[in-house]
């Protein structure tokens, strides 16, 4: 796995969340194919210098979301066939997503305006 995780500990989002929403982002465009083994719980959390029930979590939260599957002895891999993520799931991830821009632009001490000028930009309203 070549995706590069991290955890934000200036972030007001829990770290488990953090990483539960790069993955399952890196699951649902394509970056982590079906299949993929995904780092030891153990590992990821010495990679990351978090605690091993942070990771936990958040493979816990991606298994119940269908996205990765958990075998013991054999570790966690992307699931086969991720299941579609209902508009209710979407929703809250963008939520989570919207956020987290939002905290680390208010971090950088930018304006809304700043903050909506970014967003317009990015879906391509503004030039």
């Amino acid at each position: 796995m070549t995706l590069a995780l991290r955890v934000d500990g200036q972030d007001p989002t829990p770290p488990y969340e953090q990483l539960n929403r790069q993955l399952a982002t890196a699951i649902m465009s394509g970056a982590l194919a079906p299949g993929t083994r995904l780092p030891t719980v153990r590992q990821l959390a010495a990679d990351l210098g978090i605690a091993a029930g942070t990771v936990m979590r958040a493979y816990s939260e991606l298994e119940s979301g269908g996205l990765v599957a958990s075998r013991r002895g054999g570790g966690t891999t992307v699931a086969k066939t991720p299941r579609t993520l209902s508009p209710q799931e979407q929703q809250r991830l963008l939520v989570s997503q919207a956020a987290d821009f939002v905290a680390h632009a208010r971090l950088l001490g930018v304006t809304d305006e700043a903050v909506d000028e970014a967003v317009q930009r990015a879906l391509g309203r503004r030039g």
